[in-house]
């Protein structure tokens, strides 16, 4: 009798473990969910639990600005490869759904990121940078002038400064030699003034 019971409650643990082994699931991939590469891979590969059907088994791979980077799905037993085409660097998305043996549909996605690669935004050029003209020189707007420029007798240009410097000088020199003659004028009137004012004493 304990043998009986020992047998019917081994099997009431076997029983419920039979749809759970049917349902097929995802046990890894290569690059890993998550992985960042700097060296593209010649291909996606996904492992399963058990092995996936070629009819019912679906897998997509897409890079930045959604560009397909995937191929026709190679299946060998439980593993499926996908050649993989890479565009650009940047975050790539590895999707799959398949039906399990018990019906029941899986689905899910693998993301990594490639570090190197062409850039996803090819449209901006070179030139369109900001101080930089077409043909790769620093651009002259915004540069302070250097002034007029004259030709000397050897043929080479120098620039023209203007003596507004010298123009002021002179102009206040001037007025102070006025002011001192003014001065001196009046001390030669005083000094007469003075001497007659004794010679009448």
């Amino acid at each position: 009798m304990p043998v009986v019971l020992g047998v019917a409650f081994g099997v009431s643990f076997l029983v419920p473990a039979t749809p759970a082994a049917a349902h097929n699931q995802l046990t890894g991939s290569n690059p890993l969910d998550g992985a960042r590469v700097a060296t593209a891979p010649a291909r996606v590969e996904l492992r399963f639990l058990a092995k996936p059907s070629p009819t019912t088994t679906k897998i997509t791979i897409t890079g930045p600005d959604n560009v397909v980077a995937g191929g026709t799905p190679a299946f060998d037993g439980s593993r499926v490869r996908v050649p993989f085409k890479p565009a650009a660097a940047g975050l790539y998305i590895v999707g799959y759904q398949l039906a399990s043996s018990d019906g029941h549909p899986v689905k899910g996605e693998v993301r990594f990121t490639l570090t190197t690669g062409t850039a996803a935004d090819p449209s901006a050029s070179p030139s369109a940078a900001a101080g930089t003209s077409p043909s790769g020189s620093p651009s002259a707007v915004g540069a302070p002038s250097a002034g007029p420029t004259s030709a000397t007798p050897d043929g080479s240009t120098a620039s023209t400064v203007p003596a507004a410097s010298e123009q002021s000088d002179s102009g206040g020199r001037w007025w102070l030699w006025a002011l001192g003659g003014l001065v001196l004028l009046a001390a030669l009137a005083a000094g007469l003034v003075f001497r007659r004012q004794r010679r009448v004493r």
